[in-house]
């Protein structure tokens, strides 16, 4: 065999392997590249969204933490306005409460001074009433009627 015949054989085996190879091994390989740089290109994708919502969530946690703090601020200030006007609805209940026990007090040391007086006076009757009959049972000297005066003055 010369050299031609070899290089007419070689390259006929050439093409024919260039031809199998493309028709048949080429196709599946390429599909499985084609495959594998679409999983990558979905995985990227995929990361990215997660990075976005990631950061959306972060977002919405940061303004949901943010409105809490709020409502707090609120409920704090409400609960602080609700507790000076128990406070100041006590208070005040406590002042009516001390005006009429006062009131009453009053009320009560002016009956025992009025009861002390009406029985001062009865005492001052009686005294007046047993002077007057001391005065009648001895006899009518201005002396001793001055003395039995001042006597009656000291028992007052």
């Amino acid at each position: 065999m010369n050299l031609n015949s070899t290089f007419i054989f070689q390259t006929i085996v050439f093409l024919i392997l260039a031809w199998f190879t493309m028709q048949f091994v080429w196709p599946p390989v390429m599909k499985a590249l084609d495959d594998r740089a679409k999983k990558i290109a979905d995985g990227l994708a995929s990361a990215d969204r997660a990075k976005l919502e990631l950061n959306e969530a972060h977002k919405r946690v940061d303004a949901e933490l943010s409105q809490s703090r709020a409502d707090n601020q609120v409920r704090l200030a409400e609960a602080e306005k609700q507790g000076a006007l128990l406070i100041a609805d006590a208070r005040k209940a406590a002042e009516a409460e001390k005006a009429r026990i006062l009131s009453e007090a009053k009320a009560e040391a002016e009956q025992e001074v009025q009861r002390a007086r009406d029985a001062l006076r009865d005492q001052v009757a009686a005294l007046a009433v047993m002077g007057a009959e001391q005065i009648l049972k001895k006899e009518i000297d201005p002396a001793r009627h001055a003395a039995l005066l001042a006597e009656l003055k000291a028992r007052l």
